[in-house]
């Protein structure tokens, strides 16, 4: 089955926009916030909201965004292939911080529930809100993205594939297999 394009580069850009103003705004400015990005779209999604909002917040911080591992946090170890661990890069601590997790796909929030486990090892955050490119819904756990770039309802028998510059040489999000509605 051919994979149908749902998001452009274009498209992933004003939706990273947006995403970017919904943080400063519900955040009242880049005070108190830090963007980590959950390997491996997830953190050049971060960056890339970080440099959005240094772009329109002439005070914010140089280091905003970083990276969170999640790998041995994941409920999957024993049924997956082993990923190799990327290491956490945190700007500044998380204690009393606004925390923004970047994933690129939603889907059982599996992976955002392993984020949270890793991130409360790490420090005792103020908040914490989820950012998404894309939700397709299934969920597995009560989790709820904060800020979603598209939600695209899909099949459990669907794929959706992001792609980004940094790692696959273009940007799109596409979405093959399952019946074609």
């Amino acid at each position: 089955m051919m994979a149908r394009t749902v998001l452009t580069h274009a498209d992933i850009t004003r939706a990273l926009t947006r995403i970017s103003h919904e943080i400063l705004e519900s955040n009242r400015g880049t005070s108190g916030l830090v963007i980590l990005g959950i390997p491996t779209r997830g953190v050049h999604l971060a960056r890339r909201i970080a440099a959005i909002i240094q772009h329109i917040e002439a005070d914010a911080p140089a280091q905003l965004a970083g990276s969170l591992d999640v790998t041995m946090y994941r409920d999957d170890l024993s049924r997956t292939r082993t990923r190799t661990p990327s290491p956490t890069e945190l700007p500044g601590g998380v204690d009393g911080k606004t925390v923004v997790l970047v994933d690129d796909v939603l889907y059982s929030g599996r992976t955002i529930r392993a984020a949270l486990d890793a991130l409360s090892d790490i420090g005792r955050p103020r908040a914490v809100r989820l950012a998404v490119l894309v939700d397709r819904g299934h969920r597995e756990f009560p989790i709820r993205a904060d800020f979603v770039g598209k939600n695209l309802p899909s099949s459990t028998g669907e794929r959706v594939n992001v792609r980004l510059a940094e790692t696959d040489g273009d940007d799109s999000v596409s979405i093959d297999g399952g019946a074609v509605s």
